[in-house]
């Protein structure tokens, strides 16, 4: 793919002021949010944001570019542009946003690959059924497939799974620098990254403090495709320890801090036990970091709300108000001290094991 650099021009960008809609024309906005969500799927696929470049370009350059339809780019242009993902100049080129950006797969915080992942075919088969799964409380997933989630996932749906691992890595490592920023380590010597997927929160904290070890538990599958600081010949795997295994079965770590990041959603049974084996295997007075996005009392509850349900469609799993955590936390045998703000989208539970 080549990207579109035209000779640059002087070229007004405008974003027009929308006036706030009646109820009515909100309505009708919202029942066609499929349309918007397949518009952001559809440029993410054709790569319309890394062929854009830094000065504007027609839909005809555009088209080129990505192998498509120059009227059918416009139109799909001209709908992203509506949500700001993209704007469309005076003399009719179009030219970057701060969402387009996004898009764009070599930027820093790009959402490539958390837009593909949320509109994968099979979410287009789940979401209709949402009013059966409110009306059971569970996932309709083995209904629809045969299969649960993450089996369908690795036996039918290769690329998916793909992207699945892609964008849980890019949300992973945009929100890793954020926690290691957050957390004090003073008197920390062991940190353990429980359910840490490839680790990056790890290997973030002990980039930051160079006096510190580690070790990262996750699945077998997971933690051999550790982040490769992590692993052997990498810059921090003197100062880790990697153990495979299911931190709902057995937790064999003992650490000064055990940090688990949105490993506590699936369903109570798993969240019990969970943080039931983290109580027993650590000591009197260690700390333990709870860290989770929240359906309540967020600057993200659109965003949040929505995985919620979808992780109901899935899973049958739900995501947490501030309450329900610190009640099962509470329930658990955790003292819950400082409750703070990772980011817009997650929130730190700061707790320790009782003496």
């Amino acid at each position: 793919m080549t990207t579109v650099s035209p000779t640059p021009v002087t070229t007004t960008v405008t974003t027009p002021v929308v006036p706030t809609p009646p109820p009515a024309m909100r309505l009708r906005e919202l029942v066609f949010g499929a349309a918007c969500a397949a518009a952001v799927r559809a440029a993410a696929r054709l790569g319309v944001a890394d062929a854009l470049g830094d000065s504007p370009a027609t839909a005809e350059q555009l088209a080129t570019a990505v192998d498509a339809e120059p009227k059918s780019l416009r139109r799909l242009l001209r709908t992203l542009s509506c949500y700001g993902i993209f704007v469309e100049t005076e003399d009719g080129t179009f030219a970057h946003t701060d969402m387009s950006l996004m898009l764009r797969e070599d930027d820093p915080n790009s959402l490539r690959y958390i837009a593909l992942w949320c509109t994968e075919p099979w979410t287009w088969d789940a979401w209709p059924r949402l009013d059966e799964a409110v009306r059971s409380g569970g996932s309709v997933f083995h209904e629809l497939y045969g299969k649960g989630f993450f089996e369908y996932l690795h036996q039918d749906a290769h690329e998916s799974a793909q992207v699945f691992n892609r964008a849980m890595t890019t949300s992973s490592r945009q929100s890793a620098l954020e926690v290691a920023e957050l957390l004090d380590l003073t008197g920390i010597s062991v940190v353990a990254d429980i359910g840490g997927g490839q680790g990056h929160v790890l290997a973030s904290l002990l980039e930051k403090h160079p006096a510190v070890r580690g070790t990262l538990l996750d699945l077998p599958d997971v933690v051999a495709k550790a982040d490769p600081r992590l692993r052997e010949g990498g810059s921090l795997a003197d100062r880790v320890r990697i153990v495979p295994g299911d931190c709902r079965q057995d937790i064999p770590v003992e650490a000064d801090l055990y940090i688990i990041k949105n490993i506590l959603e699936w369903d109570d049974e798993s969240t019990r036990r969970t943080l039931g084996n983290i109580v027993a295997a650590a000591r009197p007075g260690a700390r333990v970091v709870v860290i989770e996005n929240l359906v309540d009392d967020t600057p993200s509850m659109k965003f949040t709300t929505a995985m919620d349900l979808l992780l109901l469609l899935n899973v049958g799993g739900a995501k947490h108000t501030k309450q329900s955590l610190v009640e099962r936390v509470t329930k658990a045998g955790l003292l819950i001290g400082e409750i703070r703000p990772v980011n817009p989208y997650l929130d730190a539970f700061e707790c320790t094991v009782p003496g």
